[in-house]
């Protein structure tokens, strides 16, 4: 049975609620979140049947739908990407300081900037922070119940798609980072890789103020 004949109460229009948001999907350059689309579907649109639908539809095929942290898009299926590599160029790596960043926000967040500096020893650059969050990668979340209110800051739903991730939980573990070399095998026992924080504000966060958006941490001039 096809995802286009399972609904059986109303198929033309379930079929066509499968459609539109088939080429909603298809049209967006950026995941796309499901209340996104119920302006365009029929009122009381299941969406999550149609989205586990429409997935299945694709499962298998060169082309697969795919969850991004509460988001959906359509992407090359993995077993297939290298046809699509292609040569860029003027591409600029990230630096040191702004992977290492990057990973302990993945990791730790939600993290004040004070935090990353003492999980990496040494302090960062505003500048290393503005590059993840243009990058779409980083973003901030709150501001801490601490005193001077610290900005807290968290990955973005731009960060688990660009690297191939469904949820944060999908970030390697101890022994993936044992395997991949990037850990030694021989860590102390009690080492735990931290399980990041996915949802919204903790009880130790407050929402951004309105003037947050700006520069809210204009005078911090430190180095990396």
């Amino acid at each position: 049975m096809s995802a286009y004949e399972e609904f059986g109460e109303q198929p033309e229009i379930e079929a066509r609620n499968l459609r539109i948001m088939e080429a909603l999907l298809f049209a967006s350059e950026e995941p796309v979140d499901l209340e996104a689309m119920r302006p365009y579907l029929s009122d009381g649109a299941d969406l999550d049947a149609l989205i586990d639908a429409l997935q299945r539809q694709y499962a298998g095929r060169g082309v697969t739908l795919v969850q991004r942290g509460s988001k959906w898009a359509f992407r090359t299926a993995e077993d297939l990407n290298f046809l699509l590599r292609r040569e860029q160029t003027d591409t600029r790596p990230l630096s040191r300081a702004a992977l290492e960043t990057l990973a302990i926000i993945a990791y730790h967040q939600p993290s004040t900037r004070a935090e990353i500096e003492e999980v990496r020893g040494v302090s960062i650059s505003k500048g290393t922070l503005d590059v993840l969050m243009e990058a779409g990668w980083v973003r901030m979340r709150g501001r801490r119940r601490t005193p001077g209110r610290p900005v807290t800051y968290g990955t973005t739903d731009a960060f688990l798609d660009h690297f191939g991730l469904e949820a944060l939980s999908d970030l390697p573990g101890l022994e993936d980072l044992k395997g991949a070399g990037l850990l030694s095998s021989r860590v102390p026992s009690s080492f735990q890789v931290p399980l990041p924080f996915a949802g919204d504000l903790t009880d130790e966060e407050d929402p951004l103020d309105p003037d947050d958006l700006g520069d809210p941490e204009s005078d911090d001039e430190s180095n990396d």
